[in-house]
């Protein structure tokens, strides 16, 4: 029998916030003990706070099966942190990528965020990207009570992935046990002001919950809104690129171009949670969970687009170089220059839906059923808006500058200038560089992006359990699970002209802003105007890109996928080798059909043609999977895991577009090229292994190591591949069979590391150390991905080589202090680039420090005070920018991105 056991205390945590969440067996029985407890009315000692989410945390990690990390809330409404992804970038294994200065999206074990499949209450999401992985910012963590993070899979996991399944959870009422009603409110600003006309540098966050049971504790209600208008300002040096100065290969290399600019945003999130549980007797138990979020991201972006070598010629006179080193011209001078004063927006609206029904029926003391019903919806509509102007229309007209530029030590570029680019009669409406001809020569005065991406999950889960009166096999759990996702995306472009074409068109005087400063990259001000004012009345002509512009009429598609699970898990407890045992193993069959809608589309007389097409593909996996835990000594465990694992493709790679050049003429005996997506894509699949060594030696104090192997079966690459033309085009001559690249399914690799983490409370060493405590972790991961086995190793996405996690904190008496440092060596990141399309960049190590302090008036004696609590935090504390660049080589900066620091000050009531 199996003896390591948690704590009465730690049981008494878990029971007094446990979770929705339907298909954890481990927590159900962690949960069963709790009220054992609970009703033997064994005193257990109050604990709150930081404290409190570390202990209720260690206690999900240590009663487990699996190897996990947990976080949870502090108190009702009270996650550690402001967001979700940024709590979860403390735990060992776990590192976020920032966008737009917050945590965005996560990567586990070095697999970065497409390896990654999240969950609420155990069910997959649906999501507002292109692809499957979850944004974190949709889901406020006011409304959620913890969060699991399974690197170990079993047969009842549902929503698997290579790199780990992160569940969220939201509150159980009826284990809650009591009304309880939860205020909190925070005043945020950001010190870098407000950069753009019009914004602001402050926000607000407000939220409430209510927890309640009736009808004798058979009822439960939990419901919760959280409200955020959270404001974001960033200075961002961007750069076109760097080729050699004069395009001759022995001279060093220099500005291609440059788009720095100041950023303000106001980020608005609206989020509401209800729960309805229900259990009339010990036999029957169902919960309905409702969680919907509308997320409202406005951005004002300003900046001066600057040519460097890339337009001498047109845009400029070529590049005067003054000083290099090592490689690199760091000083020189622009001759003749001629920029594009910018004025741009960018929206997001999205919206997320959730809604689960879970019922389980026991109907004696060795079987239950339960059945689980889910909605998952997701839309998101964008606005991505240019607007241009400049001194004259197209290349070699108007007033140019001379402007000189030194690049600094953060690979940004610092420059002077003799024009005012603030005087609205020299600075007016109209392209000043020859980029388009939508309606005539040099008639491109803007662009507006305008995508839309829908997305649906529908699941229905049905299982069984039976409970063995003894022996090793503890219970056996059995059932299917099916889903339906059809995900879509409208992709809209238009050319913007101005309805003055050919002519330049003075600002209208009501559109006109106070001029923005340009200052951190030394332009002085700028000419600010509002241009999605100006789009919404009318002054632009606007021009479909999809009619003329090939990529833009195939990145519109439509991708449909069924899956059906069929699983078992047996639960063990044993000895085994004299040692007392715990555990499971399963097997999963799971059957993929998928398909796609798209086009194929071509481009004839200078206009593009499509044609229908639908494509797909259906297959079947088998994923075993175990784990084990062995009781090694007193608190102590030795855990092992195995298991194949998958992740499913990109949606926006699994598309059936196909985008196609004829030539009559042909070359090489081939008359058709292009590119093309691939419907038939299998997912990526790989074989786990993972050993862990858990040591607990209180209740708030552990030591754990792991090392793990992930052989990776396969990988995605670009590849090029024959497509049978003649099949679609009939009656066109030549050669039916051309060549596209698509992406296909390569070669693999392997993922491995090891992870150390350490929480101590220096309060059981010495009792003037009460109250102080350290989290520590470290994770070091390595891979080699290869697309034949011939080729040369790549870069695995999302991976960073070393990551480590520090917090240091103090609570006691009711103060509370907490310091926390989170940092990522560099890795390959997924960032938005031209068009609002997602590409790979090198991204720079970081560090990002964020602090807090606080007060908890109920342990200062005063009543009327009893339940209020205080808290200051700093997030960024450091001032930590966001840094990419291109090749190998640092110093050749793609963006640096400088957020400030952002403060709050908040209140919370609890009664």
């Amino acid at each position: 029998m199996l003896q390591f056991k948690p704590s009465l205390l730690t049981l008494a945590l878990v029971a007094a916030g446990a979770s929705m969440h339907a298909y954890a067996a481990d927590t159900a029985d962690v949960e069963a003990k709790a009220k054992a407890a609970k009703d033997a009315e064994i005193e257990v000692i109050s604990v709150t706070g930081i404290r409190r989410s570390l202990q209720e945390s260690q206690s999900l990690k240590m009663s487990s099966s699996s190897i996990v990390e947990a976080i949870s809330a502090e108190d009702i409404g009270k996650l550690p942190d402001v967001s979700i992804a940024e709590s979860l970038a403390r735990l060992p294994g776990v590192a976020a990528q920032r966008l737009d200065g917050r945590a965005n999206v996560i990567s586990v074990r070095g697999m970065g965020p497409d390896f990654t499949t999240t969950t609420l209450n155990g069910r997959e999401q649906a999501t507002v990207n292109d692809n499957r992985s979850v944004e974190f910012d949709q889901y406020p963590s006011e409304l959620l009570n913890r969060v699991v993070v399974y690197k170990t899979p079993d047969a009842s996991l549902m929503a698997q992935g290579i790199g780990a399944t992160v569940d969220m959870q939201t509150i159980s009422p009826l284990a809650h046990g009591e009304q309880t009603i939860a205020i909190a409110a925070r005043a945020e600003m950001n010190d870098l002001g407000a950069l753009n006309s019009g914004s602001t540098d402050k926000g607000n966050r407000f939220s409430i919950s209510y927890v309640d049971q009736f009808a004798d504790d058979t009822i439960g209600i939990a419901l919760g809104y959280a409200h955020m208008q959270s404001p974001n300002q960033e200075e961002r040096w961007q750069a076109w690129g760097y080729p050699e100065l004069d395009y001759d290969a022995a001279n060093p290399k220099v500005l291609g171009g440059a788009k720095p600019f100041v950023r303000s945003s106001e980020l608005t999130r609206d989020g509401y949670l209800a729960v309805l549980e229900y259990q009339p007797n010990d036999s029957f138990h169902s919960v309905l969970d409702i969680y919907y979020t509308d997320f409202n991201d406005e951005q004002r972006l300003r900046g001066i687009e600057i040519p460097g070598q890339w337009g001498a010629g047109g845009a400029n006179d070529g590049i005067t170089a003054l000083e290099s080193q090592d490689g690199l011209v760091t000083k020189g001078v622009i001759n003749n220059a001629a920029v594009v004063v910018r004025n741009d927006v960018n929206f997001r609206d999205a919206q997320s839906l959730s809604i689960g029904w879970n019922n389980k029926y026991i109907i004696n003391d060795n079987w239950s059923v339960q059945a689980d019903v889910a909605l998952s919806k997701a839309d998101r509509t964008d606005i991505g808006m240019e607007s241009y102007s400049g001194t004259g229309r197209g290349d070699g007209n108007g007033a140019t500058d001379t402007l000189g530029f030194e690049m600094g030590a953060d690979g940004n570029a610092t420059f002077t200038h003799n024009l005012d680019y603030a005087d609205p009669n020299l600075i007016k409406l109209g392209g000043p560089l020859s980029w388009g001809n939508p309606i005539g020569q040099d008639s491109q005065d803007g662009f507006i992006n305008k995508p839309v991406i829908e997305d649906e999950l529908k699941s229905v889960r049905l299982s069984a359990e039976y409970i063995f009166d003894d022996g090793a096999l503890r219970s056996l759990e059995f059932g299917v699970n099916h889903s339906k996702r059809e995900k879509n995306k409208l992709d809209q472009g238009f050319y913007l002209t101005s309805k003055a074409y050919p002519e330049l068109a003075t600002v209208p005087e009501q559109y006109l802003l106070t001029p923005t400063s340009l200052a951190f990259f030394g332009m002085g001000d700028m000419l600010s105007y509002d241009s999605l004012a100006m789009y919404r009345d009318g002054f632009y002509t606007e021009t479909s890109a999809e009619s003329v512009d090939l990529g833009r009429a195939t990145n519109s598609w439509n991708v449909q996928e069924e899956v059906t699970i069929a699983f078992a898990k047996a639960n063990l407890e044993s000895e085994l080798f004299g040692l007392p045992m715990s555990g499971n193993v399963g097997l999963q069959a799971v059957y993929t059909d998928q398909s796609s809608d798209g086009s194929v589309a071509g481009m004839e007389n200078g206009l593009v043609t499509k044609t229908p097409i639908t494509d797909g593909e259906t297959y079947t996996e088998w994923l075993p999977s175990i784990n084990l835990g062995f009781e090694v000594g007193d608190g102590q465990m030795l855990r092992f895991g195995a298991a194949r694992t998958l992740s499913r493709a990109r949606m926006d790679k699994m598309n059936a577009n196909v985008s196609f050049d004829y030539n009559e003429a042909g070359s090489g005996g081939v008359n058709w090229s292009g590119k093309a997506g691939n419907p038939h894509l299998m997912p990526w699949l790989a074989r786990q292994y993972d050993i862990s060594y858990e040591n607990y030696f209180s209740d708030q104090g552990y030591f754990a190591a792991a090392v793990f192997y992930k052989d990776l079966e396969n990988f995605v690459f670009d590849q090029s591949a024959l497509i049978n033309f003649g099949a679609i085009f009939p009656d066109k001559g030549g050669n039916p069979i051309g060549s596209v690249t698509q992406p296909q399914n390569g070669n693999g690799g392997y993922v491995r590391g090891l992870e150390l983490s350490l929480s101590l409370d220096f309060g059981i060493y010495a009792d003037v150390l009460e109250g102080f405590g350290t989290i520590l972790s470290g994770t070091y991961s390595e891979s080699e991905v290869k697309e034949t086995s011939d080729s040369e190793p790549t870069t695995l996405p999302g991976l960073s080589k070393k990551t480590f996690n520090a917090t240091v904190y103090y609570e006691n008496s009711g103060f509370s202090a907490r310091v926390s440092s989170r940092y990522r060596s560099d890795f390959l990141g997924e960032v938005t680039e031209i068009s609002l399309k997602r590409t790979n960049v090198n991204i720079k190590a970081e560090n990002v420090v964020d602090a807090q302090i606080g007060y908890d008036f109920s342990q200062s004696g005063i009543d009327a005070l009893y339940g209020l609590s205080v808290l200051f935090q700093v997030n960024n504390l450091t001032n930590e920018p966001f840094s990419s660049y291109f090749h190998e080589d640092e110093r050749l900066v793609r963006d640096f991105q400088n957020y400030g620091r952002n403060y709050m000050l908040g209140l919370n009531y609890k009664f």
